[in-house]
């Protein structure tokens, strides 16, 4: 059971569904009405109705209840480890694969190879999310830690929520940026228009996306995205934001797409941490993956007019 509290400082008034389905990263529109229904959402500390309009200073207590029993699947599938102790494991994901079980998919997620690889996980997000401090997209690749206790996993979750976890991403994107890095500061929420995408809304929760040029290619560029916040979609709603969108991206980047791809060309490459244990600090970074690669091959030897085979970042 969760408990959060948020203060209505919009000047308009908004629905309280809609209201919080743009406040609360994964959940959905259909999901904040039903525990609307259940009277787990008070207004001033009074049940309420999936049509209230808020008014300014009204405060909303929303319950969020423990996920309904699962039977998640313990499965044994290869898995990347690039670091392992009691405390925590650190996984290179593939490109592909779910985080954790949700609506419609409940296995062959990094969960369900985890409970099969470890014998304890931190139970602070429920049967569905064990161990889960923070999650990559399915199509992301890329380094991601994963808690095996509970003292662990605060302790890691509270340098998230303090920015001073490292976060690097590599990203190929549509166009040229002509300058050579630069901050995009712009608050996400749920897309009014579109609930599956998150967008750039005014009022929406803080996001802070730093970049640098890797390389410029003929109509694309590599850069380094370097996360202050760790908003769902951030990196590719704010370079999408920017007019510059992922390469390969299905919700955000072109219709017409150059590359036959599984999904958008984002890595995660670097993540850096201090350890709640030995208060040391740890860093893990992965190289790019091969689906990736061949397409940075094909705009080298555009550009250079050769075939480059060593291709490092």
């Amino acid at each position: 059971m969760e408990e959060i509290i948020i203060i209505f400082n919009e000047l308009s008034s908004k629905r309280i569904d809609k209201f919080l389905a743009e406040q609360l990263d994964g959940y959905s529109r259909s999901f904040i009405q039903n525990i609307i229904d259940g009277n787990n959402v008070l207004v001033n500390g009074k049940p309420c109705k999936s049509n209230l309009k808020l008014k300014m200073q009204d405060e909303i207590t929303v319950i969020i209840p423990e996920p309904q029993e699962m039977n998640v699947v313990p499965e044994n599938i290869s898995l990347n480890i690039l670091y392992e102790d009691e405390d925590l494991i650190v996984i290179n994901k593939p490109q592909g694969m779910v985080v954790h079980p949700a609506s419609g998919v409940y296995n062959n997620t990094l969960v369900n190879a985890l409970l099969y690889h470890c014998k304890d996980l931190s139970g602070i997000n429920g049967k569905l999310r064990p161990g889960i401090v923070h999650r990559i997209d399915k199509d992301t690749s890329g380094v991601i830690v994963v808690a095996k206790n509970d003292k662990s996993h605060n302790f890691l979750a509270a340098q998230l929520k303090e920015h001073s976890m490292k976060r690097e991403y590599i990203a190929l994107v549509e166009g040229i940026i002509k300058e050579e890095e630069g901050t995009i500061n712009q608050p996400l929420a749920r897309d009014p228009k579109e609930r599956i995408k998150i967008a750039v809304v005014k009022g929406g929760r803080e996001a802070i996306t730093h970049y640098k040029v890797i390389e410029r290619f003929k109509e694309n560029t590599l850069v380094r995205c370097i996360l202050e916040t760790g908003r769902t979609h951030q990196i590719r709603v704010h370079m999408n934001y920017k007019k510059h969108p992922l390469v390969g991206d299905p919700v955000y980047g072109y219709k017409k797409q150059r590359f036959s791809l599984n999904g958008q060309l984002l890595h995660a490459q670097k993540l850096g941490f201090i350890h709640p244990t030995t208060m040391k600090y740890m860093e893990f970074s992965t190289n790019i993956p091969q689906e990736f690669l061949k397409v940075l091959k094909v705009l080298k030897k555009e550009l250079h007019g050769t075939e480059k085979n060593d291709i490092i970042y």
